[in-house]
């Protein structure tokens, strides 16, 4: 077991590997592409803007790695708040970016119907887990865990779609397609239940 999360200047990238530590296990930071080659298990974490994170991501040559790696071979993935949006075909941050495209949808602005409830859409709020197995197994139906966002990724295929949130407006906060996986919310941030959620995706074995 060696996971990896990705440096590509838009994460959190220590809490993210300490919340790997918790749970027994030694997250490598990879500045690199080339360091994920012998790797289980990528994380790709993010905080910041579609467009930016698309432009590190090209610029550093982790788009063509990633194809193989994830694509191409099936390593895991996981995908933290950012990291779940440019999974879309479509980012519209700021203007219109292309994404990595492995999930069909597009990545858009939270709008949430109701004046009272401010964006970015920040705190604590229950995920209902649509599916019982994957990344919420063992875990209640309704666990609360922590988000800071803006924008959410709307998947075409809604049976991918496998935790939802509600914040005026319902929407994914997890997607779950064969060996991709990510969460709106920040597991790392999340106390006990996001532990869990990263701790289900760390044992996921090929």
């Amino acid at each position: 077991m060696n996971p990896v999360i990705i440096n590509y200047g838009m994460g959190n990238l220590r809490s993210v590997a300490n919340a790997c530590e918790a749970l027994g296990f030694t997250a490598k930071i990879a500045a690199s592409p080339d360091e994920t080659r012998g790797c289980s298990h990528i994380i790709l974490p993010g905080v910041g803007a579609f467009g930016d994170a698309m432009k590190n991501l090209s610029a550093a040559g982790w788009i063509e790695v990633l194809e193989d790696e994830v694509r191409r071979k099936g390593k895991f993935f996981l995908g933290l708040c950012l990291g779940m949006q440019v999974l879309a075909a479509i980012g519209t941050e700021f203007g219109m970016h292309k994404g990595l495209g492995w999930i069909d949808g597009s990545a858009v602005r939270l709008e949430t119907g109701e004046a009272n409830l401010r964006i970015p859409h920040m705190g604590w709020n229950n995920v209902r887990a649509v599916r019982s197995n994957g990344l919420f197994q063992g875990l209640p139906e309704n666990a609360a865990f922590y988000f800071v966002h803006s924008y959410v990724l709307q998947p075409a295929r809604s049976d991918l779609i496998s935790g939802r949130c509600t914040y005026g407006t319902e929407f994914a906060a997890a997607v779950e397609a064969e060996n991709i996986q990510a969460t709106q919310f920040h597991p790392e941030k999340s106390q006990k239940a996001g532990l869990a959620v990263l701790k289900n995706f760390l044992v996921r074995r090929g």
